[in-house]
């Protein structure tokens, strides 16, 4: 059986079904991603999730790290018996974090991940040095000296376990030039390479394989996307990743990258633009661009917040903001359209109160309804594409 199949292609646009296969289970896509940043998807816990019919979660290399660390993990027996998640995991290399400890990009932090989603803004540069091997950063937490090279990020990601990994990469920002956005892909290419080499030495780890994904860099620059996803595409990965400062911040820039990279990247393996899902349009966006997977954190952060999603017909900007004075006496459900557990037993106005009474279990209510309805309109998108009716579907959402 092979890693990824395609079940169904869209007749009227590059949206396709498939299933990926890994030993905790297969992953139906196109497929959003939660995100637990430290071996948890933050205010729930793994009976949630199940609930929520996440098929996959996210685990970051940089935090697990840096705690609890990846030895105590492993001496668990790895990620998903730590957590106690029975499902796929996949995790990051730490690239993108370790780079933004360089460059803090606030207003950008809630459409991406962040290096603490509570941290303070500073002047972080001194904190991260680059060089042909890898990168030294001292730690947000207590200002210790860490070093990932290539080599360390596989194998930290092969003690924590997850069912996919993803290579070491230097994410650079939007706004670098040229010449230095040139450099750090060339250098991705040969950490690509450098990671690809040390997963291949042992595929298997806590006795169930291990699937490596290779990304894509460039920034906004096509001739540099077009040459990085011709070399990613050459190596032997598993998957082929969609990365960089641009990937679900500046949708516009995702589109036009994701055209410029989609002739030139293998189709029969699975496709990951990392970081999407600001909104729940722009998984739509992506799917058309033949998207499998994505992830954000911005689901959770938003409902942490009260920044609720609703289906078009109710707010065209897809979301609503429960601390507003109008829900005081609202006894509707969020979205009539939606059946989580949330909309099922829950009215605007008590969730109101819980947000205005600062409490704890308001921030729960509305992570699983966020992250039900990200899952949810992926359902949707899947039944659509099988119908050849996937375009229909964005359209309601435009």
């Amino acid at each position: 059986m092979s890693f990824f199949e395609i079940t169904h292609q869209d007749k009227n646009s590059h949206a396709r079904c498939g299933v990926i296969h890994t030993d905790h289970g297969d992953i139906e896509t196109p497929i959003f991603m939660p995100v637990g940043t430290q071996a948890s998807v933050k205010t729930l816990d793994s009976f949630d999730l199940e609930k929520i019919n996440s098929q996959i979660i996210l685990g970051n290399t940089y935090h697990l790290h840096l705690r609890p660390g990846e030895e105590l993990i492993n001496d668990f027996g790895g990620l998903h018996k730590f957590m106690n998640w029975n499902k796929p995991i996949l995790t990051d290399s730490g690239g993108f974090q370790v780079f933004s400890l360089g460059k803090q990009k606030e207003k950008k932090q809630i459409a991406k991940h962040s290096v603490e989603e509570d941290l303070e803004a500073e002047n972080q540069g001194q904190l991260v040095k680059i060089d042909e091997d890898g990168v030294t950063f001292k730690s947000h937490i207590d200002g210790s000296t860490h070093r990932f090279t290539p080599e360390s990020a596989i194998e930290i990601q092969h003690k924590i376990g997850a069912d996919i990994i993803m290579a070491f990469d230097e994410c650079t920002p939007d706004d670098a030039n040229y010449e230095y956005t040139k450099e750090a892909m060339e250098r991705t290419h040969r950490w690509a390479k450098r990671s690809l080499e040390a997963h291949q030495k042992n595929t298997t780890h806590h006795n169930y394989k291990q699937f490596l994904f290779g990304i894509i860099q460039g920034a906004v620059h096509r001739d540099l996307r077009e040459e990085s996803a011709i070399y990613i595409s050459s190596l032997n990965f598993d998957g082929i990743a969609i990365g960089g400062e641009s990937i679900g911040y500046n949708m516009q820039a995702t589109k036009e990258i994701l055209d410029w990279v989609y002739p030139l990247i293998p189709q029969n393996k699975p496709h990951y633009t990392m970081g999407v899902g600001l909104n729940p349009s722009d998984l739509l966006e992506v799917i058309e661009h033949s998207a499998d997977m994505f992830d954000c954190v911005a689901p959770t952060r938003l409902a942490r917040h009260g920044m609720l999603f609703v289906s078009p017909e109710i707010n065209k900007k897809h979301r609503i903001n429960i601390n507003n004075a109008i829900y005081t006496k609202d006894n509707g459900s969020i979205d009539p359209n939606c059946n989580c557990s949330t909309c099922k037993n829950y009215s605007r106005a008590y969730l109101h109160h819980l947000f205005n009474a600062q409490e704890i279990s308001a921030m729960c209510l509305a992570t699983i309804h966020n992250l039900h309805f990200m899952l949810d309109l992926m359902r949707q998108a899947r039944e659509a594409i099988k119908e050849n009716k996937f375009l229909e579907l964005k359209q309601k959402w435009s």
